[in-house]
């Protein structure tokens, strides 16, 4: 499942190009024939993610709510901005097990940009070329790119699979997938969704969302490894970003919250923004700091290199030696090091 840099890099997409154009909308599948119906001709007014959900406002008062969850996916044709670690990705990104970004040379960092879009030859170059956004390896019966295709390419692309939406401006299309949630909804609807998510750094006033993360984390008597998983406590936080966080804090995950003292909740929230923040400029989930040169460019291409203890379990902790765990907490894979995280 994304995690919530994927899904804000998306809108990101969206807002670029698609807000402000009208759309016609199609459900070549049929399954969402009525919502389909209720978009077309309509201009999309502003591409919003919380956590790992969607939100696309249409003018009328109609808003699209999309969440990916395992087997969702997008695929955008047409004249689009890609940056370089969709290139990288064959235009595949956001799946826990992503591939990593190709930069050209050991020195060449990736282009940090307020949108946080790096495109492959200056920031918000359009090209057109068809970007497949694919959110997990388990989408299984569609035809997946070879590479970025040409710019002559079929105008309208070809329908491919069971494609639930097909939303299209006069120069961009985007298909979707086998999402979890893909439906139609009021203001009030949308609003309603929000208020049940946790906070989201990128969303809302900063201080009111640290405030809600500390007092939601030290009421609980959870485990704080299950609670950074928990949406409605913290928007967009997975397995990575999970296993990541609670070494670099070298906390227990089976702490309770409410056993936690407040300065190092206030740490754990402090340091998701800041890793938010790079992985939606760098498309890539990097929780390892203070990485430069060739350091730097191999943990961009490789997962291997950019973390402390995801997808290590048996290896040697970076810092003490000792063995990565791997256990399962609520159905989930977790890996800590049982020395530092004390």
């Amino acid at each position: 499942m994304p995690e919530g840099h994927s899904v804000h890099r998306i809108a990101r997409q969206f807002a670029r190009n698609f807000v402000g154009r009208p759309v016609s909308a199609s459900s070549p599948q049929g399954r969402f024939a009525a919502g389909a119906a209720q978009l077309d001709g309509r201009t999309p007014l502003r591409a919003q993610a919380v956590g790992k959900q969607m939100f696309l406002e249409f003018e009328g008062d109609a808003w699209l709510r999309v969440h990916l969850g395992l087997y969702g996916a997008w695929d955008f044709a047409g004249e689009i901005l890609v940056d370089s670690t969709i290139a990288s990705a064959n235009g595949r990104m956001g799946q826990t097990n992503q591939r990593g970004t190709d930069l050209a040379t050991p020195d060449d960092a990736p282009v940090f940009d307020d949108a946080g879009e790096n495109s492959l030859t200056s920031i918000g170059a359009p090209r057109k070329t068809r970007v497949h956004v694919r959110m997990s390896e388990q989408t299984k019966g569609l035809d997946e790119p070879d590479g970025l295709e040409a710019a002559d390419a079929e105008w309208p692309p070809p329908v491919v699979g069971q494609v639930r939406l097909r939303l299209m401006t006069d120069v961009t299309c985007a298909d979707l997938r086998g999402p979890t949630a893909c439906v139609v909804e009021t203001p009030e609807q949308i609003a309603a969704v929000i208020a049940r998510l946790g906070p989201d750094p990128l969303v809302g006033d900063p201080a009111e969302n640290e405030e809600r993360f500390v007092a939601s984390v030290r009421r609980k008597n959870v485990a704080i490894g299950q609670l950074l998983m928990d949406q409605s406590i913290v928007s967009g936080i997975g397995n990575v970003y999970r296993a990541e966080m609670l070494f670099r804090a070298n906390l227990d995950p089976h702490t309770p919250g409410k056993a936690i003292p407040e300065e190092i909740v206030r740490g754990l929230w402090r340091d998701w923004v800041e890793l938010l923040r790079v992985g939606v400029e760098t498309g890539q989930m990097m929780t390892m700091d203070g990485l430069e040169g060739e350091a730097w460019r191999k943990a961009m291409a490789h997962r291997d290199d950019r973390h402390w203890v995801y997808h290590r379990a048996g290896l040697p902790c970076r810092v003490c030696g000792t063995e990565i765990v791997l256990e399962e907490m609520q159905a989930r894979k977790l890996y800590w090091c049982p020395n530092c995280q004390r």
